[in-house]
């Protein structure tokens, strides 16, 4: 007989029925443990996604102030260009005719080459516009410079040297074409895909000017630049007697103020300032091609114009009309510098040229 074996068996069964009970786990705390990890991760991947779009705009961010930091390393370079070329043909420092033309074709292959690195330059498809026009710009800047470089040695001639300087002057719009298609579209396109990116504030699109001076679509502009250059690297003597300009007096138009070193002179800003230059010859000979430099600092970007005073007589005073042909920044302390050049032969200079401070005031 063996009951207490059978019994045995049956507490065996009773207590593992309890070991299973007590090592299980209920529904509401299985469904609260799901939740749990569900939110953890959901968490998780939102913080994944808002890393990977805070890292792509960080990205994208670069890339726009990288290609608005090329931009400025091209048009600054191109300026540039423009300031070696309109210097060279202001004043040639004594070179010849052929030094000349070698120089200026220098001057060609800096803005072809130039012009290639603008089109390999990468940008963000939000610039195609803007950087379409630029590369537009710069083969205007390339093309003028060519040409200017093909026809200056003709200028410089003897023979056919007044059609030459026509042609040459008929270049000058390329360069007049390059500053109003920058002006007006490269710059609105830049600033425009910078605004989209909230990024207006952040990064400034540079300015541009290669064109010095709208006197250079002048044919007589250009020849008597040739003029003084066939003069300044001939060998024609300087005649007998005193040689000497000075400045005699500065007035601005439209308002009419008088510039005075002794104080600051206000001038309503505007696009069409105009400075009249007294310049007088003081000397007993005439004076040919006498270069008249009106020059702004201090309001916003410098400004440098010149003319060229075709003659004046002996005891003569005459007044050169220098169109500033900007508008300049208002409200500043500004300095405006003028200077009339000095002749062959001139001895005294300090009186040529003056600087007078200025406030450029709103219109």
């Amino acid at each position: 007989m063996t009951p207490t074996r059978r019994r045995r068996a049956g507490g065996g069964g009773v207590s593992g029925g309890g070991g299973v009970s007590g090592g299980g786990m209920d529904h509401q705390t299985l469904v609260v443990r799901r939740l749990i990890a569900g939110a953890v991760g959901l968490l998780i991947l939102v913080g994944f996604v808002f890393g990977v779009r805070g890292c792509l705009n960080a990205r994208k961010e670069r890339s726009f102030k990288d290609y608005v930091s090329d931009v400025a390393t091209l048009t600054r370079q191109s300026d540039d260009q423009s300031e070696a070329l309109f210097g060279l043909l202001a004043d040639p420092g004594g070179a010849t005719a052929v030094q000349l033309g070698n120089t200026v074709n220098g001057y060609r292959v800096q803005a072809a080459n130039l012009l290639q690195r603008a089109e390999d330059t990468g940008h963000p498809d939000e610039f195609d516009r803007g950087h379409d026009f630029l590369v537009e710009v710069l083969k205007l800047r390339s093309d003028g410079v060519a040409k200017v470089a093909r026809d200056l040695p003709a200028a410089l001639g003897d023979q056919t040297r007044g059609d030459a300087s026509s042609r040459v002057a008929a270049q000058m719009q390329y360069f007049l074409t390059s500053d109003v298609l920058y002006s007006q579209r490269v710059i609105p396109n830049l600033e425009g895909a910078l605004r989209d990116a909230e990024l207006a504030d952040e990064v400034k699109v540079p300015r541009s000017r290669f064109l010095p001076d709208i006197e250079w679509l002048r044919p007589s502009t250009v020849e008597d630049r040739m003029a003084r250059i066939r003069e300044g690297s001939g060998t024609k003597r300087t005649a007998a007697g005193l040689h000497g300009t000075g400045l005699a007096g500065v007035t601005v138009r439209p308002g009419g103020q008088a510039l005075s070193e002794g104080g600051a002179t206000e001038i309503k800003a505007a696009a069409d300032i105009a400075f009249e230059v007294q310049v007088q010859n003081q000397g007993e000979n005439s004076e040919q091609a006498v270069a008249v430099k009106v020059a702004v600092s201090g309001a916003g970007k410098a400004i440098e114009r010149e003319v060229t005073l075709k003659t004046i007589g002996p005891g003569e005073t005459k007044v050169v009309t220098i169109p500033l042909a900007a508008s300049p920044t208002t409200g500043q302390a500004a300095k405006v510098r003028v200077e009339v050049a000095t002749v062959p032969g001139e001895k005294k200079t300090d009186n040529n040229r003056a600087s007078f401070p200025v406030v450029f005031t709103k219109s």
